[in-house]
């Protein structure tokens, strides 16, 4: 039971973040296209760790997410009723550009099969 709530307070974390990343307006998180991907809270709420992707730099978007922490936080505490708003951790998620790799070596892996006949 405890594992299914948790998985609601990661949803919700992260589409709450991913409506407060629209109010923000910081260059550094606007000119990089940032989006949430996911988010994984611990079991006591304390601290979350938030994946983002984005278009451009992955450094600057992260420095910029950084910066508005405090922004998001206050957001996820007027929105999300949690005892503890979680201290946020901002990851980049490599899995998008991993799952593009496999595909493309799979096209690669077909278009040589096709090749041999």
């Amino acid at each position: 039971m405890a594992k299914y709530r948790r998985g609601r307070i990661n949803d919700a974390v992260a589409e709450e973040l991913a409506i407060a990343l629209g109010e923000v307006r910081e260059p550094k998180v606007v000119n990089n296209f940032i989006s949430i991907t996911r988010a994984e809270v611990a079991p006591d709420l304390k601290y979350a760790t938030v994946y983002f992707s984005c278009i451009g730099d992955a450094k600057e978007a992260a420095e910029g997410l950084r910066k508005c922490t405090g922004m998001l936080r206050h957001h996820l505490a007027t929105t999300l009723n949690l005892r503890i708003t979680p201290e946020l951790n901002f990851v980049k998620d490599g899995s998008i550009e991993h799952g593009a790799r496999i595909a493309e070596l799979l096209e690669e892996i077909k278009s040589d099969g096709a090749k041999d006949k």
